[in-house]
């Protein structure tokens, strides 16, 4: 009987295949092991996306809709986007489904999703809104393929005017009655109360060193030591801690899902760091962090200028 093409084909591939995978073994049995969970130590650099926030930055006049920041971030040629949840035109699925399919036909990933919450409240009632608004950033997280959203703990509030907040570096008095014990437990009773539905959305809350209880390296770990699960982890930004950053930055990296990286062309809005990039890479690296750095561009000058600079600064660092 005559041998088919087909036969001869799946023959010739069987030896083939049989030949690559001896080579495979040989050439897994000589590469080094790598810990599950944790990224291969190969030549990849961490994907440089940009927070819609920098196009913004709650300037009067100046806000781009989400589609206009994504066209921008692929015409810069950032690795994806970070959407800015108060920037959004709408919620609606149609709305949602669209900005997915924008983002793929340019080639961009929807990689992290920027929320606002507040916990620090002895009133159950606000408490209870917090949660229910944070539960729902989570489900539109999920509807927009976003594996992560950026998470606070809210503040004190006795410090009405955010200017004046930032003259005092971030620190504001305890309301009147209450302790600082009081509101950890507020909040991470909060968190817990989100849980089960980022792990049915597969969706990872990342806590922000940011103003209130999470303004320091310590008050960010009590909370997520004390909720001990892996879908509250650290959203790690490089601009908020105002002096001796490093060491602070360093407490935090072993934790970090998502990192925020600021840059201040032009002179702060607020304030300006002069931060060293590379090492700060090299902190990350240490951790085998091999996640994405999204920017915050927070400086006066143009964004259409500073924007490509802060690119450029992020992709040598974190090549």
């Amino acid at each position: 009987m005559g041998i088919t093409r087909r036969r001869f084909a799946q023959g010739a591939l069987g030896a083939i295949g049989g030949t690559s995978a001896i080579a495979s073994a040989a050439a897994l049995a000589a590469a080094p092991s790598v810990a599950a969970g944790e990224p291969s130590p190969g030549g990849r650099g961490n994907p440089i996306i940009v927070s819609t926030y920098s196009f913004w930055r709650f300037r009067d006049d100046s806000k781009l809709s989400i589609d206009q920041c994504l066209d921008e971030a692929a015409r810069m040629g950032f690795d994806g986007v970070e959407i800015l949840h108060m920037q959004m035109e709408s919620e609606e699925p149609g709305y949602l489904q669209r900005l997915k399919r924008h983002a793929f036909v340019n080639g961009l990933s929807l990689s992290g999703f920027s929320t606002h919450q507040g916990f620090v409240s002895p009133d159950t009632e606000v408490r209870k809104k917090n949660i229910e608004h944070t539960i729902h950033t989570i489900e539109l997280a999920y509807a927009l393929g976003i594996p992560t959203i950026r998470v606070n703990t809210g503040r004190w509030g006795t410090t009405a005017d955010f200017d004046k907040l930032m003259a005092n570096r971030g620190i504001e008095p305890r309301l009147e009655g209450y302790t600082d014990d009081d509101g950890f437990g507020w909040v991470i009773d909060s968190f817990e109360k989100c849980l089960p539905t980022a792990e049915k959305c597969g969706v990872t809350m990342g806590l922000e060193n940011h103003w209130g209880l999470g303004r320091t390296p310590e008050g960010v770990l009590r909370i997520v030591d004390a909720v001990d699960s892996p879908w509250l982890q650290v959203t790690l930004d490089t601009g908020n801690f105002l002096e001796d950053p490093y060491d602070k930055l360093e407490q935090l990296a072993p934790h970090a899902v998502f990192v925020q990286a600021k840059t201040y062309y032009g002179g702060g809005i607020w304030y300006a760091l002069d931060l060293d990039y590379p090492r700060i890479a090299e902190i990350l690296c240490k951790q085998k962090y091999g996640g994405y750095i999204s920017l915050e561009y927070e400086g006066r000058e143009d964004w259409r200028t500073a924007i490509p600079k802060s690119l450029e600064l992020l992709r040598t660092a974190f090549a």
